[in-house]
């Protein structure tokens, strides 16, 4: 493995690329990506073509949509971490790239996701998230491992009913959704709010970010897809009503929240839009991707895999007498497994930023000038699969971050929109659920093989994540 270049004389070069024609250009790179080349082709081709990581394009959705596609795309693990830095980066309004849905979709207020650092509300409102979410590290596992425990009930029942391959995801959509009103509210949601919540909030995730995704249909649509999708903004009032249904429901359940909220000078229904936002787009939205990534990596690694981390999990678990905190703390491959995952398919691809003076930005070979105004956009399944920092970045090594070698690799892990080793702080933009999510991960992998010796799976990765199917599952022998 090559260690990352750490000089300063590199030599300052040109940024290659460029945007073509106005507005030809932006749809000519529009259709490469979504449907001539795909995601992953659309990068590696223009690598390939200026021997770069870094380069000029354009970003979907453009024209009409947006009014501006062009972009500095960073592709390594170097460039990429400017991203992070909000003194020389701006993150306003660019949570969803070159394109921001309605605000009527957050009921005509910005949430926090789409403020500045420097704007003084975004500090309020996520310092109030963060205190909040400490303010309930106690009941983490607790209610995670409750709906979990609901969630393997049913996949079992599945099971046992069919006989053959049960689908994961709706089932951990479920669970997902269950955890999350129950964690963020005071309250448990009705058998009616369960069912349908799922498929409230997917509706409203859907019409917000479709112009930044493919529905997947077969090439000879991709103009009827084009012309629906990626030209005109879908309409919210399409999903109002499941969205006044699960901001009348948290409102009604979250007194704490929202009383806290007023304290810091946040009115109710603001505080309540922006709670709306945290558990749907932050929390519910970033599960129910993370959770089937998680499962089809875990699942296809191989039974010694698993026969490792079932032996860890259950010894730690015992010599606690339960799963603790302290327990888990123990579980070093765990850890290095979950990580593994968050590196090699990060839930969340895309980070977005513009420049806030002219900035040089270092890859392994070069020094690149971006100037002010410019925004850049980083791919992080390139960047934290960079060949130059990962040794076989393309394959799943579940004890790549186990010693001390390992952990020095953490720094490129960019999940979170930050570094591994860093910690969420009102004056960033790094996502202030990153331990949670952490925990979340390493415990329903624990969940799975303190039941199960071994499970395997059948993956389909769709534009928008995987779909996982179980296939079988091997209980363990003795309950621990």
């Amino acid at each position: 493995m090559a260690s990352p270049s750490s000089s300063s004389e590199l030599p300052l070069k040109p940024i290659p690329g460029g945007y073509g024609f106005p507005f030809l250009g932006a749809i000519k790179d529009r259709y490469d990506y979504f449907y001539f080349q795909g995601k992953d082709e659309f990068f590696r081709s223009r690598v390939t073509k200026y021997r770069s990581t870094v380069f000029r394009a354009n970003m979907p959705p453009g024209p009409f949509i947006s009014s501006d596609s062009r972009v500095v795309v960073l592709l390594d693990a170097l460039t990429f971490q400017i991203l992070f830095d909000t003194s020389k980066v701006e993150k306003r309004n660019l949570l969803d790239g070159t394109y921001m849905p309605s605000l009527s979709f957050t009921g005509d207020i910005r949430t926090c996701a789409y403020l500045d650092p420097s704007e003084t509300e975004h500090s309020v409102l996520k310092k109030h998230f963060l205190c909040f979410l400490a303010s309930r590290h106690d009941r983490f596992i607790p209610l995670f491992r409750s709906s979990l425990s609901e969630m393997f009930i049913k996949l079992e029942d599945k099971i046992a009913e069919k006989n053959k391959v049960v689908d994961f995801n709706p089932i951990s959509d479920s669970m997902s959704f269950d955890f999350i009103f129950r964690l963020l509210s005071d309250g448990t949601p009705d058998s009616k709010l369960a069912a349908d919540g799922p498929g409230m909030f997917d509706k409203w995730l859907t019409f917000q970010l479709a112009p930044l995704a493919s529905i997947g249909l077969p090439k000879i649509f991709s103009i009827l897809e084009d012309l629906v999708i990626h030209t005109m903004p879908l309409p919210f009032f399409l999903v109002k009503s499941g969205y006044r249904k699960l901001y009348n429901a948290f409102y009604s359940c979250s007194d704490s929240f929202l009383a806290e909220a007023e304290k810091q000078g946040i009115n109710r229904e603001k505080a309540c839009h922006n709670l709306v936002f945290l558990a749907g787009f932050n929390a519910y939205g970033g599960m129910k991707v993370l959770f089937p990534i998680l499962l089809k990596w875990v699942g296809t690694a191989g039974e010694k895999l698993h026969r490792n981390l079932a032996d860890e999990i259950r010894a730690a678990v015992k010599e606690e007498g339960g799963l603790t905190f302290s327990a888990i703390e123990k579980m070093s491959l765990l850890k290095s497994v979950v990580y593994e995952a968050l590196r090699i398919e990060p839930p969340v691809p895309f980070q977005y930023a513009k420049a806030k003076e002219d900035i040089v930005v270092q890859s392994h070979d070069s020094a690149f000038k971006i100037k002010k105004g410019e925004t850049i956009f980083g791919y992080q399944p390139f960047a934290t699969k960079d060949g130059r920092v990962f040794e076989n970045p393309e394959k799943f090594i579940g004890d790549r971050f186990v010693g001390e070698e390992g952990e020095k690799l953490l720094k490129y892990v960019y999940w979170s929109n930050g570094r591994e080793t860093e910690e969420p702080t009102p004056e960033d933009k790094m996502c202030p659920g990153k331990n949670l999510v952490v925990l979340m991960a390493r415990v329903i992998v624990v969940e799975f093989f303190l039941r199960y010796d071994t499970f395997s799976v059948e993956v389909n990765d769709l534009p928008l994540g995987p779909s996982v199917k179980i296939t079988s599952v091997t209980k363990a022998a003795a309950k621990v």
